[in-house]
């Protein structure tokens, strides 16, 4: 495997991961009626960064899978 595509699907795993546990803040805070709002708006923006990372490293392991593609065909 090659180290973009390790690289771009090991940023969705970790994106993943993040992405977990900032909705587990965010959820944690609302259940408790916590009313540290501070914390509460860096876990959405942290969730929001997350997923723009998943997004990111997506487009990544796309564009390596369409240029192996493209190479497979002229190959062939």
């Amino acid at each position: 495997m090659s180290l973009p595509l390790m690289t771009g699907i090991s940023s969705i795993n970790q994106g993943m991961d993040n992405i977990k546990q900032h909705a587990h803040e965010i959820a944690s805070a609302v259940k408790k009626g916590d009313e540290n709002t501070a914390e509460l708006a860096k876990s959405l923006v942290d969730l929001n960064v997350d997923q723009r990372q998943v997004e990111a490293s997506v487009k990544v392991v796309q564009a390596i899978d369409e240029t192996l593609g493209t190479l497979l065909n002229v190959r062939a």
